[in-house]
């Protein structure tokens, strides 16, 4: 049954609606961090990588986020950050095609994931190209040329979501790679990487999926093309036998084959007992009532704010959970309400974002989100001179 406020600690007076961008603390998380500092290494130390299995925490990690993305047990990989798993896929992609040059995102890519991608094509210096249009000009720019095609499924700004199905086909057909980032989607939507056939998503964990500041990210590749992935960062921890100490490296004969360095064994227990909360929920139970709450927000919103114009697809059925609304002092209108207790975020130039996580979100939220969004617009709170200087993160 969803929501599931009891499973996570919520400040007192706090509406969240930044759930998109970083997640709640879980309940047990921070138990869970403890243990592992003060039991597992304080007294284990060095052991604690055998007494407390640490070894196999980034695979049991993955196991349980495969579950949530639609892909099989021993598909997915965790550790590292975002950019450097986008690296890595976008890397392998490359050399399984290497007779093509471009490589195919959108002019409404996160930018990491650009910049990822025009760092590599510096460091390869082959002639390789980035080709981003706008996103509905995607499926007409995937031709024969096109060796990878990168898209995020969910953008971050409007939510606007891709048709992963439609692109991944279209990407097949004309013998392009697809990688899926799934920063936005995983923990939001429903997603099914076997049924896609892409063969490559990569994602962060500390959004949707509650796994706090800094979580490890993941990577999912395909696993009938596991052999065939070549990794560009071949890291002792990808090695096949790490402590047979070879002098040379042989990868792993699995999705492993994409770890890079030394596991952060904190923050991933921090996430592992955070995927706690997702035991039992049925991603399309989740996915009804994202939309509703969502579909209530901009009902809401609209009738008492005219000033806030709607910046996400209309259509609930072609974003993700998020909705955005513009407004050309978005960003002090954002802190008036964050110190009124409702929390969203900015994005430049004008996009205030309210993200919708159905675990610990319900109607009663949103409608009181609703009318604390109305004083502020309605009052002009946002011309308070404090909110007018922009801090570092927005």
């Amino acid at each position: 049954m969803l929501p599931r406020k009891d499973m996570f600690d919520i400040p007192e007076g706090v509406i969240y609606l930044d759930g998109n961008s970083l997640g709640v603390l879980p309940r047990g998380a921070a138990a869970r961090a403890q243990q592992v500092i003060a039991q597992e290494w304080g007294q284990e130390l060095i052991r604690a990588w055998n007494t407390a299995d640490w070894m196999a925490l980034p695979q049991k990690v993955g196991d349980r986020i495969a579950g949530l993305i639609g892909a099989p047990e021993g598909s997915v990989a965790t550790g590292d950050t975002l950019s450097i798993k986008v690296y890595q896929a976008l890397a392998a992609a490359l050399k399984m095609r290497p007779d093509r040059r471009v490589i195919l995102s959108d002019s409404g890519n996160f930018p990491t994931d650009l910049y990822m991608a025009q760092g590599l094509i510096g460091t390869i210096d082959k002639g390789y190209r980035l080709d981003t249009p706008a996103p509905e000009d995607v499926m007409a720019a995937i031709t024969e040329d096109v060796a990878v095609v990168m898209l995020t499924q969910v953008d971050y700004r409007s939510g606007r979501m891709h048709d992963m199905k439609a692109i991944t086909e279209k990407a097949h057909q004309m013998g392009a790679v697809m990688i899926w980032d799934l920063a936005h989607s995983a923990g939001a939507v429903p997603v099914d990487m076997a049924a896609s056939n892409a063969e490559f998503a990569v994602g962060c964990t500390y959004k949707y999926l509650n796994g706090g500041p800094g979580a490890p990210a993941f990577i999912h590749v395909r696993p009938d093309i596991v052999e065939q992935v070549q990794p560009a960062l071949a890291g002792w921890m990808g090695h096949d036998a790490p402590f047979a100490m070879e002098p040379g490296y042989r990868p792993a004969m699995s999705t492993e084959r994409l770890r890079v360095g030394t596991p952060p064994i904190v923050q991933l227990s921090i996430l592992d007992a955070a995927l706690d909360a997702w035991d039992g929920v049925d991603m399309a139970e989740l996915r009804a009532a994202s939309i509703a709450l969502s579909e209530c927000f901009i009902a809401e919103v609209e009738a008492r704010c005219p000033q806030l114009t709607l910046a996400s697809p209309r259509d609930p059925q072609e974003r993700g959970s998020q909705v955005s609304f513009a407004f050309d002092q978005g960003y002090a209108a954002m802190q008036a309400l964050i110190d009124r207790g409702v929390i969203g975020d900015f994005r430049a130039p004008d996009i205030m974002r309210f993200g919708f996580t159905p675990l610990y979100l319900d109607e009663g939220d949103i409608r009181a989100a609703a009318e604390i969004i109305e004083a502020v617009m309605k009052g002009e709170l946002w011309r308070d001179p404090k909110y007018q200087t922009k801090s570092r993160v927005t």
